[in-house]
């Protein structure tokens, strides 16, 4: 069985990646994008889905995770990879991070955990992800300290 949920979380990856590149592009300004990036150091790994990143006025760094199913773990680990990305790479701590969660299906209250948690969320309609975020949102940026509620 967890071979059937590899190959279509791989699936849905390769799915999303052309969409994700035309999102970061286009709405966020990402200059660099690149699929499947991996970092090791030390005893730490770090794979990231979809990384954008920009130099110049927009200064950013875009981290994307692709799930087919979103669920609450999948938040969580979209926000353990922001961190750990932050502390694998200190030569980003001038820009501003932010994280999208692309899925093809989830519940809505899965959905709105991930957008309270500062996260853009993107769906699939047709084939093409696109964000789903309400037009209210404020991203958070993960470059600086959370703030209390």
């Amino acid at each position: 069985m967890g071979d059937i949920g590899n190959k279509f979380g791989s699936f849905t990856e390769g799915m999303a990646f052309p969409s994700m590149e035309r999102v970061l592009r286009k709405q966020f300004g990402m200059t660099t994008v690149t699929t499947n990036y991996k970092t090791h150091y030390g005893s730490d790994t770090l794979k990231i889905d979809v990384l954008g990143i920009a130099n110049g006025t927009v200064n950013a760094v875009v981290i994307v995770e692709v799930k087919s199913h979103l669920k609450q773990r999948d938040i969580e680990q979209t926000l353990n990879a922001i961190e750990t990305f932050k502390r694998l790479h200190p030569e980003y701590a001038g820009k501003k991070i932010f994280g999208v969660i692309a899925c093809v299906s989830g519940a809505m209250e899965q959905k709105q955990k991930a957008i309270e948690a500062g996260l853009f969320v993107a769906s699939t309609d047709d084939e093409i992800f696109e964000l789903q975020t309400p037009a209210w949102f404020v991203p958070r940026d993960f470059s600086q300290p959370a703030t209390p509620v």
